[in-house]
């Protein structure tokens, strides 16, 4: 089976299990979407849902948010871990939002990972959620199920990423790395299907022996 053969079986199966995918994370303008997105580093997308509120009831803008003290940021979002650095770069962004951009998120990839704490994907994730623009996030499910479904080599996430936008016509990108996300929480998990167990895998690797181990991002 060809790379592009097994890419149609995994276009057409997520689309019939998971046909308008929801964005996972609480948000209700670009500026709430943003702090959620950098906050859920290294967190479930669960524990941010349930601390945003506390934050936003407090800060949901730019200029609210810098009112508030880094200490105080910080004694809120402890529970989505990694809170001195985060809190420092909620914080920050804020305040060079205000300062060159009218207290508005840039609609803009390069703006956007040019802000403290913003990487690559936050940023990505950003440009497709909140601006619906055209991008491939790719976090670590997606980094995996790419190596298990034979897409890309795994090398590192940016090649993984430049892959799936060879194989996936931009159109479908924006649904496509949500969909992915879903299926390896829900279905193809790290820890159950390794090209051997999930229905799809053994349809795309039937003569498969032996596990197959993903390479971390």
């Amino acid at each position: 089976m060809t790379r592009q053969e097994r890419a149609d079986i995994i276009f057409a199966e997520l689309q019939q299990r998971f046909p308008k995918p929801a964005v996972p994370l609480d948000h209700k303008d670009p500026y709430t979407l943003l702090i959620a997105v950098l906050l859920s580093a290294q967190c479930t997308d669960v524990r941010v849902n349930l601390t945003t509120p506390h934050l936003f009831k407090l800060a949901d803008n730019p200029r609210d948010m810098t009112k508030l003290s880094i200490e105080q940021i910080r004694e809120i979002i402890k529970p989505c871990g990694l809170s001195p650095a985060k809190s420092k770069n909620i914080w920050n962004l804020s305040q060079i939002l205000i300062d060159h951009y009218d207290g508005e998120v840039p609609a803009d990839l390069d703006a956007l990972e040019s802000l403290p704490g913003v990487g690559h994907k936050t940023a990505s994730v950003v440009m497709v959620q909140a601006f619906d623009t055209p991008a491939f996030p790719v976090d670590t499910h997606i980094h995996r199920l790419a190596q298990v479904w034979g897409l890309t080599n795994g090398k590192n996430v940016s090649q993984t990423e430049a892959d799936l936008k060879k194989i996936y016509p931009s159109e479908t990108w924006n649904d496509l790395h949500l969909q992915i996300i879903y299926y390896g929480r829900e279905v193809c998990t790290a820890r159950q299907c390794n090209r051997m167990y999930c229905d799809m895998c053994k349809r795309m690797y039937p003569d498969r022996k032996t596990p197959f181990k993903a390479k971390k991002p």
